[in-house]
């Protein structure tokens, strides 16, 4: 006689794992090089400016994804919203903040390598994730996943619904992640400041 598993969640700490491993060694590279433009030039400048609303953009669309689907992500199929444009929001803004941090060092080429590092770490995730989705939900999902993309979003697509309710825990934890992104700035600027001083030596040039 055979019994049915339910479907378990994806377990997401191999995915951390792999994102603080590759934070770390970014931030390792950034602290013995520097962007090619000069950190006074025009360009590196805008290049920057670029980065931070990237990054905004990121904190701003993470907390508006979080309303949607804390506290009940594998409870409820969250379909409407910014899960109505694409099924991994969460994912999708994170990368568009690994692109900005980047930007906010100075260099597009850190910028392309954080972005498509976080981008091939978060569609594999997401890949694993629709196991447990398709098994918990059924038909549901899959209906929902015909129509709606992975990863890339299809603003044409979005819905809404009148009320909503939303986890204040699962918000503020967001929210305090959230922190994380803004804290680069500042570490960025004083790395970029020990570099112009000597006290940081520059080994390679990225541009």
């Amino acid at each position: 006689m055979s019994t049915s598993v339910a479907p378990q969640p994806f377990n997401q700490r191999k995915r951390l794992l792999v994102v603080q491993v590759l934070s770390s060694a970014a931030i390792v590279a950034l602290l013995f090089s520097r962007p090619r433009w000069d950190e006074t030039s025009p360009v590196h400048e805008v290049v920057e400016m670029v980065g931070v609303v990237l990054v905004l953009i990121c904190i701003f669309g993470r907390l508006w994804s979080i309303l949607y689907v804390g506290g009940r992500k594998n409870s409820e199929l969250a379909t409407s919203g910014p899960y109505s444009i694409t099924r991994n929001p969460l994912y999708l803004f994170s990368t568009i903040g690994a692109f900005g941090i980047g930007l906010m060092f100075g260099s597009i080429a850190v910028a392309v390598l954080l972005g498509l590092f976080s981008y091939l770490i978060f569609s594999i995730t997401s890949r694993k994730e629709e196991v447990f989705l398709r098994g918990k939900f059924g038909q549901a999902y899959e209906t929902y996943a015909a129509t709606t993309p992975r990863f890339w979003p299809n603003p044409w697509l979005y819905r809404d619904l009148s009320e909503h309710t939303f986890c204040p825990k699962a918000l503020w934890s967001t929210f305090v992640d959230a922190l994380c992104f803004l804290a680069v700035f500042p570490i960025i600027e004083g790395i970029e400041n020990l570099h112009m001083t000597g006290y940081l030596p520059t080994y390679f040039w990225l541009f």
